[in-house]
């Protein structure tokens, strides 16, 4: 069992950044690709990157390269997702999640553990 903890979300203004963090709870961690997901009021969860157990394959939804960066530190069972230029479209629940592969993070149906998820609101 991987417990995923979610944290760095908050208010910020447009074209503001912010950073993501999700602490893993077992070492295990590192074995796992990780995915960050959002869900927006009304709308259903979507991907919006993942990464390999390794960091060397990353995967990003189409509208957000360029804007957002997948990273992790297996050392410290921790992921993170940079978020840049953000718009008041960004703005919604983001959710940290394992899954056995970088594949199957991009979709909540590849995903084995999630997170609680964390606020982010984007004000225009």
């Amino acid at each position: 069992q991987v417990q995923l903890v979610e944290s760095g979300g908050g208010l910020v203004q447009a074209g503001g950044s912010l950073r993501l963090s999700c602490a893993a709870s077992e070492r295990t961690f590192s074995s796992y690709a990780v995915g960050w997901f959002r869900q927006a009021p009304g709308k259903e969860r979507e991907s919006v990157a993942a990464i390999s157990w390794n960091g060397q394959n990353t995967y990003y939804a189409d509208s957000l390269k360029g804007r957002f960066t997948i990273s992790r530190d297996n050392a410290k069972n921790t992921a993170y997702l940079q978020m840049n230029s953000l718009k008041p479209e960004d703005t919604g629940v983001y959710y940290c999640a394992a899954a056995t592969t970088a594949v199957g993070a991009t979709g909540t149906r590849g995903v084995d553990y999630w997170g609680q998820g964390t606020q982010v609101t984007v004000s225009s």
